[in-house]
């Protein structure tokens, strides 16, 4: 039987914090359990439901690996080359032997010596894909969960670094603190 990985990445439009990227391969009896229990693209599922289904992945023994970029490494290389930079490094830390990797967007992964194709909307067609899909939002979710505990005044918990109003609000206020992505913020502040 052919080895999948499904790769995906969330929080590439944030102001602030990481982009996570994820690799998961799936069991026939992984996929069929998950997809059973909803399994989507990580944006079509509510928090709860997310939470959910990545407890269901440990649970069930699935074989994942996630990689985050910086704040950092995103204002150094822009967030296209971040984000291709940790999908290559989700994708290698697997241990499994892979014979495709199907990458959710339209650029293969640089320098990965493996068979990839890459699928817009990946993570609503591949199982594999829509579960790296919601390993790569809900440990995005929880590192600004995390992060919203050393820098309470920008209300990461709420908005998870998105440029919602209030965060913009935030930002023209009190300035970037040190995970913010300043190449995204240079508009704002402006």
């Amino acid at each position: 039987m052919m080895c999948l990985a499904g790769v995906d990445e969330a929080g590439r439009g944030p102001l602030a914090g990481p982009v996570m990227a994820a690799a998961v391969i799936l069991t026939l009896e992984q996929r069929r359990i998950l997809v059973q229990m909803g399994l989507d693209d990580s944006k079509r599922l509510s928090p709860r439901k997310r939470t959910h289904l990545f407890d269901a992945m440990k649970n069930l023994g699935v074989c994942w690996k996630a990689q985050a970029a910086s704040p950092t490494r995103i204002d150094s290389v822009n967030i296209l080359q971040a984000t291709l930079w940790a999908m290559k490094a989700s994708v290698e830390g697997l241990s499994q032997g892979i014979d495709l990797v199907v990458v959710d967007g339209n650029r293969l992964i640089p320098g990965l010596r493996l068979r990839q194709k890459a699928i817009p909307r990946a993570d609503s067609l591949v199982p594999a894909v829509a579960a790296a899909s919601v390993v790569a939002k809900v440990l995005r979710d929880r590192v600004m969960e995390t992060l919203s505990c050393r820098f309470p005044q920008y209300g990461f918990e709420i908005h998870k670094g998105y440029p919602t109003a209030a965060h913009r609000e935030a930002l023209k206020r009190l300035g970037p603190c040190e995970i913010h992505r300043i190449s995204f913020c240079r508009k704002i502040l402006s």
